[in-house]
């Protein structure tokens, strides 16, 4: 009896360790499995991401296509991906494919629970799909937003990337730049109105300094041409190509505003700097005085001291009465 004994606990210990190995090398299987799919799924994601991006690098030597709806789609692709990836995933650990088929059992109040806590998620995709669809602005357009200046870097599902002209990133989540008013330098016309203004005194040439001013922005490089001008406007007048015009009779200072044109809002703040140096030294070469306002400072111990003057003065300048008089 020990003898049978001692066979059956070997066999029943045989086939316990058997049973376990099997398991163990199961479980390390389908480990080794969800973590193949993670890597797999990260180094697919990034692939098509480069590739797509080199694509579009390549397709705009040849054409000149819409960064803005591409973009839209490149991080969709990724974003699928890697849904993608998560589902297989899920689908692949029992455990957690035992959870995700409870949800989905209750899937209107998991929605509706999703809904509530994602809402500003959700939102700025939709607001994502929705700038690439209505395209207010454009990867690569120049825009004005939320009191910044800057140029449209990227477009994602989630926000929108401008770089600013000190070179800082702006990120605004979709939902608030798609509810703000926008500035768009780019679009349609790039073509862009400028203007300076330049205090004379009352005593200077105005047609003097009308004079200088228009030769000072014709020599200008960056100021487009009537010609240059008929290009994207064929109706606009010559005589508003460059123009100077009286704009205010201030207190101290007769104001002369300058307009003129540039091929981009880019170039239009240097331009302006680099006119008002030059018709300040043809002003001062010619004798066009631009004038300051004159401010006289008095000190408040000045003061007390001006007034116990004017009383002394007062008291030595009052009658005496004699004492008959009195």
């Amino acid at each position: 009896m020990s003898i049978l004994g001692n066979a059956s606990f070997s066999s029943l210990s045989a086939m316990s360790l058997s049973s376990l190995a099997e398991s163990l090398s199961l479980h390390f299987v389908k480990v080794a499995f969800v973590i193949l799919i993670i890597f797999f799924t990260v180094l697919i994601a990034r692939i098509v991401d480069k590739l797509m991006v080199t694509q579009v690098r390549i397709m705009n030597k040849k054409m000149n296509i819409d960064q803005t709806s591409y973009s839209i789609i490149r991080h969709s692709s990724v974003a699928v991906i890697y849904l993608m990836g998560l589902v297989v995933t899920v689908s692949s650990i029992p455990f957690l494919e035992k959870i995700s088929v409870a949800l989905l059992a209750g899937a209107g109040f998991a929605g509706i629970v999703v809904g509530l806590a994602a809402q500003n998620t959700l939102g700025n995709i939709i607001s994502g799909v929705s700038l690439a669809f209505f395209r207010p602005f454009r990867v690569g357009d120049r825009v004005n937003v939320m009191n910044e200046y800057g140029k449209v870097t990227d477009i994602t599902l989630r926000h929108t990337i401008v770089r600013t002209w000190d070179n800082r990133r702006l990120i605004i989540p979709n939902s608030v730049i798609g509810s703000e008013a926008i500035i768009n330098w780019s679009i349609e016309d790039p073509t862009v109105r400028w203007l300076v203004d330049v205090g004379i005194s009352y005593d200077s040439d105005i047609d003097l300094a009308r004079k200088i001013m228009l030769e000072e922005a014709k020599k200008h490089v960056n100021i487009m041409t009537y010609l240059e001008l008929k290009i994207y406007d064929p109706t606009i007048p010559r005589e508003e190509t460059i123009q100077v015009m009286v704009t205010e009779l201030g207190d101290y200072a007769v104001t002369m505003r300058l307009y003129f044109w540039c091929l981009d809002r880019k170039y239009c703040f240097s331009t302006g700097c680099d006119l008002r140096e030059s018709i300040k030294k043809r002003f001062d070469a010619e004798g066009v005085e631009i004038p300051f306002p004159y401010r006289t400072i008095v000190y408040k111990d000045k003061l007390a001291s001006n007034a116990r003057l004017a009383n002394d003065q007062v008291d030595d300048q009052s009658p005496v009465l004699s004492p008959d008089v009195m």
